[in-house]
């Protein structure tokens, strides 16, 4: 059996710490979830709550740009 290069070493330090952090990632999104649901049983509705997170991420021209879009493409449609 051969020996472990330093190459070796460093790409098994690296998967560790991907799955250290993976872990980690899903340690966050289960709490962003009970959030979520802690914030459903207080009346508010999560599906609208995930869309003004997404908006709020976005930069201010980028979100008038597309609720710009929308209101014309809401306009051709009919629906107002």
């Amino acid at each position: 059996m051969s020996e472990a290069t330093p190459s070796d070493e460093q790409l098994r330090l690296f998967i560790e710490r991907i799955e250290r952090l993976e872990e980690e990632k899903k340690g966050i999104a289960d709490d962003i979830r009970d959030v979520y649901l802690e914030s459903k049983s207080q009346g508010y509705d999560p599906k609208i709550m995930r869309q003004i997170v997404r908006l709020r991420k976005m930069p201010v021209h980028d979100r008038r740009e597309m609720e710009a879009i929308l209101d014309v493409y809401k306009s051709a449609l009919g629906i107002v």
